[in-house]
């Protein structure tokens, strides 16, 4: 994976947990700086940091506009996404070369 790749993802606090949608330029980089609580806002409030699902586009502009499609689907949308690849909720942060959560 490209360091700066723009992306889609989908964080939880667990299996089947608090969902996050968010969209950036540099996954990894997003991803630690939600495991370190480095901004306020939902994620760092409701510890959702691992990472469920994620998508690379060819552009930010099409990053944006599926994020946005996303935003709004309905929770169970969102799951059967995560669960067509990832059913057992794993942190895929992992396999993109992080250290597991504690």
């Amino acid at each position: 994976m490209r360091e700066v790749s723009p992306s889609i993802y989908i964080l939880a606090s667990g299996h089947y947990g608090t969902l996050y949608t968010g969209v950036t330029s540099n996954l990894l980089g997003r991803i630690i700086q939600h495991r370190e609580g480095t901004f306020d806002g939902f994620t760092k409030k409701h510890g959702v940091k691992r990472l469920v699902w994620f998508e690379l586009a060819d552009t930010m502009e099409a990053a944006i506009l599926r994020e946005k499609r996303i935003k709004k689907w309905l929770r169970e949308w969102k799951i059967a996404l995560i669960e067509r690849d990832n059913p057992q909720w794993e942190d895929l942060a992992i396999g993109l070369g992080l250290s597991p959560l504690a």
